[in-house]
């Protein structure tokens, strides 16, 4: 055998689910040498369909399987459960199976939904879940389906308020509206932590390399933010990289004055500690949000 088949046979082969979505490019943009990686669309597996799941791994046959896929419109879920429970709920289901089978570990990504948000400090990962909505609810059952078939050997990790230079988010979504419209109104009174997607990437990344750090943990950047916060953090940011053309007014408002279909928990605040000490801790949220904006603009100026 040749150094170079050596060194593809000592590569950990790595199956990424949902591959289209936010967190999913980013790992695709972030893969070690160390690891083979082979990332699938939905149309390729369909973590809803126990099917789709079994197929896809008996193809691929991963050592490790980092759960992307997951169903994210928080609001949408209060008149789709259904949907949203195939996806957050069932497929884990399935692909913790599969896994079990297969002999391979499972990194699953989970949220800060599946707690209330009514306590004043950071929630720890062994903290009880009271999720108030329905996507909150499916994440739960999802973390409990892993948990029942695979024990502590995998790994589930909270994240909050995950954004990226594309995609569906808070981000694209702010740009969008400050290009448009003459004044912006934000929630000021939920609290949490925004994580740009590669920071989410790396920790994955890094996680797979720590058989150790696995359970129930929690990652997102560093620092505190208010929806509110972000926003005017975003504006300031984008006008300095030239994404924005014009500044306009934020405004503060009580999420009283912005009713939506799904409660959102008033504190999103995770306690990394655990995380940081295995991981390396993650970059303020402020300079993650920077240096997206700078790979945003330096794509848009390409």
């Amino acid at each position: 055998m040749g150094p170079e088949a050596m060194a593809g046979a000592s590569r950990k082969r790595v199956l990424v689910t949902g591959a289209g979505g936010q967190v999913g490019r980013a790992l695709a943009q972030t893969v070690p040498a160390e690891v083979d990686a082979v990332f699938l669309h939905r149309q390729a597996l369909d973590v809803a369909d126990a099917g789709s799941v079994a197929k896809a791994l008996a193809a691929h046959r991963p050592q490790v399987i980092i759960n992307a896929a997951a169903y994210t419109a928080v609001d949408r879920a209060e008149s789709e459960a259904d949907q949203a429970y195939a996806i957050n709920a069932q497929g884990p289901a399935h692909l913790a199976r599969a896994a079990r089978e297969l002999g391979a570990e499972l990194l699953h990504i989970s949220t800060d939904f599946v707690f209330s948000g009514s306590q004043g400090q950071p929630y720890r990962p062994e903290d009880p879940t009271a999720p108030i909505n329905a996507y909150g609810a499916s994440k739960v059952a999802g973390e409990e389906a892993i948990a029942a078939i695979l024990g502590e050997q995998a790994l589930i990790l909270r994240t909050s308020w995950v954004y990226a230079p594309w995609g569906q988010n808070f981000l694209q979504t702010m740009l969008r509206l400050m290009e448009n419209l003459p004044l912006l109104r934000v929630v000021c009174d939920q609290v949490g932590s925004p994580t740009s997607a590669h920071s989410l990437a790396g920790a994955l990344w890094r996680a797979l390399a720590r058989p150790d750090f696995r359970g129930i943990q929690h990652w997102t950047d560093a620092g505190v933010a208010s929806w509110y916060d972000f926003a005017v953090a975003i504006q300031e940011e984008a006008l300095a990289l030239g994404l924005l053309s014009r500044r306009i007014p934020i405004e503060a408002i009580p999420s009283s004055a912005y009713p939506t279909p799904a409660r959102r928990p008033a504190n999103s605040q995770l306690d990394k500690s655990r995380s940081y000490a295995a991981l390396g801790a993650a970059a303020h949220w402020r300079v993650a949000l920077r240096e997206t904006l700078a790979a945003q603009a330096t794509v848009s100026s390409a």
